[in-house]
């Protein structure tokens, strides 16, 4: 038996973003820059690891708005169109750049990565769910889900059956994407409500991460704090976050992101670069925006940046890979001479971290993973959860407290002066929801289509993406625009039903539109009896 074990989890999340009504989206440039500088690579990292018969143990939520988008054809032929004008404007850059041999490297560096996420992205038909699925299959990755659409559960739950929707639809829909029900579920932003683990029990998961200190003030107090997981009242497993390693890969402080020599994010030639040449590469109508061509290196906290280079960069990603192994090695051999089993540390991260605000996150990943492989005298082993509860199913009973990994630890990001307007309008419409759920028992098919167009325009509205920008202060005219738009689509579908007046055009509008959950049905709000 090891001395102990280190969980790597990634929540890999987006807002359901798709825009048929218009030619450019910035909303959808999120998840063009994810999927190039975040999912591909991590993807293509973890192949690589299996060719080279690395040992890999990743756990992975893809949360069911994300998982929808990689699904749907619309969505990725709209990211080939951004692909291939990257593509364009790698080569471009190349031919500009070759009179300059600090920035030609790098330029050359951009069209080899973006010609093998090509690659990629085309041997697999746009389909990246089936990359993860052979991911999966291979024992690489354990895939877990997420609320149906992120809503924050602990400022959602004040309907049960919302909760039980948010849940019921995100274990069928991952189910039928993967092939495979989930194990685990990721509660979005770590948003912990007592009881809310009674209704994941219900649809078989077993386990769920929250924050450090919802463990640390869970009732009883955890006997071995938040190196082993606890039983919840309804059986399901809670792991808590460590706050050690949190800190040493999430902090642009304190943390491995923030080393001078590592690519700087805020530098991007969509700003630097003449406005003729860059033009055809930004908005259409001339607004500057991130083409993700980043040629400095942080170099010091001031304004005055250095011309990155790759092969430092690559270095320092394999010395902090060493540093997190040296720090979990002795962090372990402390714990393990306080506990009468081997401890684990759970590592949680935004998956967008590796690649997009950290470029060479997927390189430290990939070192980590491959420098522990190389050990002899190995000093833990990477498990998910789902394997550590196969080894020790009998953990200490006890509740953790409402929390979340929001700053400050409670509610405060989601529910403040700049968004606490919405959770009235939210509660309403829910309320509205139940009561269509009880008692349309036996629909038309008309009214079907609409009370499942009116669950989907609900569940939309529920995001806690729309609150989290209103609170952040970025793109909060669009963050408002949805949060509206999807509650007054779901009052016109509720009057169309009752009043038996339902607009077909408008409806088949709306379900091109927000066509998340093909499969969803209305009666997932429904009450128990």
């Amino acid at each position: 038996m090891p001395l102990g074990y280190v969980a790597l989890v990634l929540h890999a999340h987006l807002p359901y973003v798709r825009h048929p009504e218009e030619e450019y989206s910035l909303a959808e440039k999120w998840y063009h820059e994810a999927v190039t500088e975040t999912y591909i690579p991590l993807i293509r990292m973890l192949q690589r690891l299996l060719e080279d018969l690395v040992p890999v143990r990743l756990t992975v939520s893809l949360s069911p708005p994300l998982a929808s988008m990689m699904a749907d054809e619309f969505i990725q032929g709209r990211y080939l169109t951004y692909l291939e004008r990257l593509r364009e404007l790698a080569a471009r850059e190349v031919w500009r750049t070759r009179n300059d041999a600090r920035f030609h490297i790098v330029a050359r560096m951009y069209q080899r990565l973006f010609e093998d996420i090509y690659r990629t992205y085309t041997f697999y038909k746009g389909d990246l769910l089936a990359a993860w699925r052979e991911l999966q299959d291979a024992g690489a990755v354990e895939m877990i889900t997420c609320a149906a659409t992120h809503g924050y559960l602990p400022l959602l739950g004040l309907h049960r059956e919302v909760v039980r929707a948010q849940v019921q639809t995100a274990v069928q829909n991952h189910t039928r994407l993967f092939g495979r029900p989930p194990r685990g579920l990721w509660l979005p932003e770590c948003g912990y409500n007592p009881g809310d683990d009674a209704i994941l029990r219900r649809y078989n998961i077993e386990y769920f991460f929250v924050d450090a200190h919802g463990l640390l003030y869970a009732t009883p107090r955890p006997r071995y704090s938040i190196f082993a997981p606890v039983t919840t009242p309804s059986g399901v497993a809670a792991f808590g976050r460590d706050l050690e390693s949190s800190e040493q890969v999430w902090s642009a402080q304190e943390g491995y992101p923030g080393d001078f020599d590592y690519r700087e994010f805020y530098r991007d030639i969509g700003y630097d670069l003449d406005f003729e040449y860059i033009k055809p590469y930004i908005h259409p109508s001339g607004l500057r925006v991130d083409t993700g061509l980043k040629y400095f290196r942080i170099t010091g906290k001031t304004n005055f940046k250095e011309p990155y280079v790759p092969e430092w960069a690559g270095r320092k990603a394999q010395i902090h890979a060493g540093n997190f192994l040296f720090n979990r090695e002795h962090q372990i051999r402390y714990l393990s001479a306080h506990m009468d089993r081997p401890p684990l540390v759970v590592c949680p991260y935004d998956a967008e971290l590796f690649g997009h605000w950290w470029f060479e996150g997927p390189q430290w990943l990939d070192s980590l993973f491959r420098q522990v492989a190389g050990l002899y005298h190995k000093p833990f082993v990477f498990i998910t959860p789902g394997d550590y509860l196969e080894r020790f199913p009998q953990n200490q009973p006890a509740t953790p407290c409402m929390s979340s990994w929001g700053n400050n630890g409670y509610n405060e990001v989601w529910l403040n002066g700049s968004n606490d307007w919405i959770y009235r309008h939210l509660h309403n419409a829910a309320e509205a929801m139940i009561s269509l759920a009880n008692r349309y028992a036996r629909p038309t098919d008309l009214e079907r289509r609409a009370l499942n167009q009116a669950a989907r325009e609900l569940l939309l509205a529920q995001s806690s993406d729309w609150a989290f920008i209103m609170k952040t202060g970025t793109m909060v005219e669009y963050a408002v625009e949805r949060t509206k738009r999807h509650l007054i689509n779901f009052w016109e579908l509720k009057a169309g039903v009752e009043k038996k007046q339902i607009k077909e055009d408008g409806l088949r509008e709306m379900e091109e539109k927000d066509n998340i959950f093909p499969d969803l049905n209305y009666r997932v709000f429904a009450s128990e009896a």
